[in-house]
């Protein structure tokens, strides 16, 4: 059985009175209007808004402006804009055409911005002072008191709903579309449904912007930034404002909002609530959601931003040192000194491929390139710490099995030498080929830099040496290069000897790993 059971206190109201007599308002000398059926409406934690019948109005009102916003329980607004003596006062009246029933008795009548009028002559009628009173009850002392102890999302949103339902509002759904900061996903959508034990997430790409259901939706809508949706869903009210009102019909749905959950950094996200109460939402009721809407979309902006925080650092150093970073190593001079195999690959011929492809191919073939050499480094047990113009620095830290992380680093190479071959031979990319350095040993891995500006990464002779030889491979015609401490982990080397490198001062014993796709080289 639904009913709405509201607790007994002070709850957001909306009344709609008939003034007595004359009521005049006025712009300085000019009467912009005079009515003897105006009327005002008291609405909780706002002032007093005078409202004159259209027919009143003194002045020309021009066309309907692009401005339009929502109030749930007075519906759209339109505006007008005033022109008086050649000064134009922009969106300076508004209308509610199509006032929702708790409003109904406005409709067809005119408000104005403060700033349009400065005196409005009230005859015999005096304005009473809000009485807002306080809001509590359920909904209001969880946010205060324990909304705090759920550390997801989803917790979260199964949490509020349960006290909604508490509290006496009558929702049949609940869901929160969430933006996101993420490279492959636009957002975060947690749904819940009455009846059902977990709370559904979708997790949208950015092809969601292109797709028929979405373009057609309350949640595109709301997070453009026109305003909230309110449709009540009951026979009475037959038209479907978007497609997905005719499935919630289905499903006992009767009444409908979408409401903006704006975050403190501007962007819009929605809150959508569906009603299965025979009556649909109060006004008492839904006024408590839209007053405490700030509150709610700051619980849903800490766990964006904390998982945000997490995507971008994982994304631009790597998951590892992401971890790191977010566990607090943020000062200069935070890391530690590891044992690891240091790989550094560069994209062959990078000058002349821009030269020849066109910055756009370019940049697309470099991406591939990237996400080639990532995918085989991560699959290894690698991270990537960075991608230096067209060229990766990996690390393979060796813990406690040194032989296992040069294995890992020896096996990456290989496997991205032949996967780049295997592409110029289907053609799918004949362009991209690879020149790889590895060395091991003793590094710095933490953070370097200025005191405002850091960097995570790896610091040590290996590192040095290890783009070294990349780049000695280049002048021989060797895809891979690597240091002798890397030669346990190799099973096909071919010894070059004590190399020379640029800026080592000792020579490097060194040696070639073969692989298949060695037979042709292109330089």
């Amino acid at each position: 059985m639904n009913v709405h059971a509201t607790p007994r206190t002070k709850g957001y109201g909306i009344s709609v009175e008939r003034l007595n007599g004359r009521i005049a308002i006025y712009r300085d000398e000019t009467l912009l209007a005079e009515s003897h059926n105006a009327k005002v409406m008291y609405e909780t934690r706002l002032p007093p808004a005078i409202y004159i019948p259209r027919e009143d109005v003194c002045i020309d009102l021009g066309e309907e402006t692009e401005l339009q916003t929502f109030c749930p329980f007075k519906g759209t607004a339109t505006y007008h804009d005033v022109v008086l003596n050649g000064q134009r006062m922009a969106n300076s009246v508004w209308a509610y055409e199509d006032a929702l029933p708790e409003s109904a008795a406005i409709q067809g009548h005119i408000g104005f911005m403060p700033n349009t009028y400065t005196n409005i002559d009230l005859g015999e009628n005096r304005l009473r002072e809000p009485d807002d009173g306080n809001i509590s009850g359920p909904l209001i002392d969880w946010l205060m008191r324990g909304a705090s102890t759920n550390d997801t999302p989803e917790t979260f949103t199964k949490a509020l709903a349960e006290k909604m339902l508490e509290h006496g509002i009558a929702i049949q759904r609940l869901s929160i579309l969430a933006w996101s900061l993420h490279p492959l996903i636009a957002g975060k959508h947690y749904i819940w449904e009455k009846g059902e034990a977990e709370i559904s997430t979708n997790v949208p790409t950015y092809e969601i912007h292109d797709h028929p259901a979405y373009i057609n939706s309350p949640l595109r809508h709301v997070s453009n930034g026109l305003g909230g949706v309110r449709q009540r869903l009951n026979a009475d009210n037959p038209h479907n404002s978007f497609p997905i009102m005719e499935d919630l019909r289905a499903k006992g749905a009767t009444d409908y909002v979408a409401m903006p959950l704006r975050f403190s950094d501007g962007r819009t996200n929605v809150l959508t609530l569906t009603c299965d109460h025979p009556d649909g939402f109060t006004t008492e009721n839904l006024g408590l959601v839209f007053e405490c809407s700030l509150v709610i979309a700051r619980f849903y902006e800490v766990f964006m931003q904390r998982e945000n925080a997490q995507v971008l650092l994982e994304t631009y150093v790597g998951k590892r040192s992401g971890a790191r970073v977010l566990g607090g190593e943020i000062r200069r001079g935070d890391g530690d000194e590891i044992d690891a195999a240091i790989m550094f690959c560069d994209l062959r011929n990078s000058t002349s491929l821009e030269e020849q492809l066109g910055r756009t191919a370019y940049i697309n073939l470099l991406n591939d390139f990237f996400e080639t050499v990532s995918g085989i480094v991560h699959e290894n047990g690698g991270e990537v710490l960075k991608f230096i113009g067209d060229a990766v620095l990996a690390v393979f830290p060796a813990g406690e099995d040194s032989i296992a992380a040069r294995g890992n680093a020896q096996r990456s190479a290989i496997e991205i030498v032949e996967k780049l071959g295997e592409l110029r031979q289907s053609g799918s990319d004949r362009h991209c080929d690879c020149s790889i350095g590895v060395a091991y040993g003793r590094v710095t891995y933490g953070n370097v830099g200025s005191r405002e500006r850091l960097d995570f990464t790896v610091i040590g002779q290996a590192a040095n040496i290890a783009a070294r030889l990349g780049e000695y491979g280049k002048t021989k015609n060797h895809r891979i290069v690597v240091s002798a401490d890397i030669l346990p982990a190799c099973a096909d080397a071919l010894p070059l000897g004590d190399v020379k490198l640029h800026n080592v001062s000792q020579p490097v014993e060194s040696y070639a790993l073969r692989t298949s796709a060695d037979a042709v080289l292109n330089d």
